[in-house]
């Protein structure tokens, strides 16, 4: 009964996004056509995952891609340079395009129909985005900084100016609709150039207007009323921007617990997504991970969704970076059947009552004595 509630909340939550993006869309023929035919792939693809739940098998409709661990920023409180998983210098172990293309054909296969790809920088890999770009059946947001679209910010080089490759970018988004450019703002000026650097912020403004993008935002306890504010919502739909994407803070380390969200700011940002989605009704509001109580608990670990490191390593999420299971040696399905993810679901770590932040972040030792023991059930 738990896995056919769970199974309905995943899919009425494809259906709303669906439904809001086409909305979203309707000042854009070429992106509202495709949409159309996005929704049909979507309903074949439901109708995959209900076949394997008859079949006791769960798939979840998501999947998490860091496709590089390269990235050409330094961001304060990113959890992927906190977890060693990110580089500005040359990719280490990183799979091969060929590689990723065959995990999202399998992805597809299954009835996946949304992909995240992240980072590093994911525009860092523009062979694996083009592979991305040519499954249309499932949708890609790209997780991006936003800052190697129109021009080229590297760090300590001491110099910004226009990227060759920018237009064909900008080129590679507009004839792959599947490809959603998401861009990472974290309010006004002052604190986006805080977090992400000095002259970021302006950088962004400028990629907004050139590709009339969607916003990912970073919600903390010092910034949730400036985001959810009327004025930045309506500011982001003047720049052109259609989907805002609100994830709630998850700390890189216990000295900045205290800025993750708690219940009572949740509650309020859940008031707010309501109160603005009244009035920018041509916008697409999404939080994340959102209400986990209506879901049953933290969708990681193949609950929803789980994460692909960039070495092929299938991780719960994210925030919580240990695998046993490589891509490079298994399928996906055989990825998702992993023993720690068997282990988080059945022992009951993703539907504890946590205090903010993220399920597994503070459960961390648990799953690395999880891991420990698995590995040494190999060794045995």
């Amino acid at each position: 009964m738990e896995k056919l509630q769970l199974e309905q909340y995943l899919n009425r939550g494809v259906e709303n996004i669906i439904r809001g993006m086409k909305k979203a869309s309707l000042t854009n023929p070429r992106s509202a056509v495709f949409l159309v035919k996005y929704a049909q792939a979507a309903r074949q693809a439901a109708g995959k995952r209900r076949k394997a739940e008859k079949n006791g098998e769960h798939i979840p409709p998501f999947l998490i891609a860091s496709i590089t661990s390269r990235c050409n920023l330094r961001c304060k409180g990113c959890y992927a340079w906190a977890n060693r998983a990110c580089s500005s210098g040359a990719e280490h172990n990183g799979m091969r395009a060929e590689q990723w293309d065959d995990i999202f054909a399998q992805a597809e296969d299954m009835g996946v129909g949304f992909i995240l790809l992240a980072g590093g920088e994911p525009l860092m890999r523009p062979d694996v985005l083009k592979a991305a770009g040519m499954r249309k059946n499932i949708l890609f947001p790209v997780f991006t900084n936003g800052t190697m679209i129109i021009n080229n910010t590297l760090p300590d080089s001491g110099k910004s100016g226009p990227d060759p490759e920018g237009d064909a970018c900008l080129q590679l988004f507009a004839d792959n609709r599947n490809l959603l450019p998401v861009l990472s703002i974290e309010g006004d000026r002052e604190k986006t150039d805080a977090r992400r650097g000095a002259g970021i912020y302006d950088c962004l403004l400028q990629t907004m207007e050139a590709l009339k993008a969607r916003d990912i935002v970073t919600v903390t306890k010092e910034n949730m009323e400036e985001v959810t504010a009327d004025t930045f919502s309506e500011k982001l739909s003047l720049l052109g921007c259609r989907a805002v994407i609100y994830v709630e803070y998850v700390p890189v380390d216990r000295d900045t617990a205290g800025l993750a969200p708690d219940d009572e700011d949740r509650v309020y940002m859940a008031d707010r997504l309501d109160a603005l989605r009244e009035t920018q009704r041509d916008m697409l509001l999404i939080s994340f991970p959102g209400d986990e109580r209506a879901s049953g608990g933290c969708l990681a670990a193949g609950r929803g969704f789980f994460h692909i490191n960039a070495r092929g390593g299938a991780e719960p999420c994210p925030f919580s970076p240990y695998s046993d299971t490589s891509l490079q040696d298994v399928s996906l399905k055989e990825a998702m059947r992993s023993p720690l993810f068997r282990r988080l679901r059945e022992d009951g770590n993703l539907t504890g009552i946590h205090t903010g932040g993220c399920a597994l972040f503070e459960q961390e030792e648990t799953v690395k004595k999880y891991l420990e023991g698995i590995q040494q059930s190999y060794v045995n």
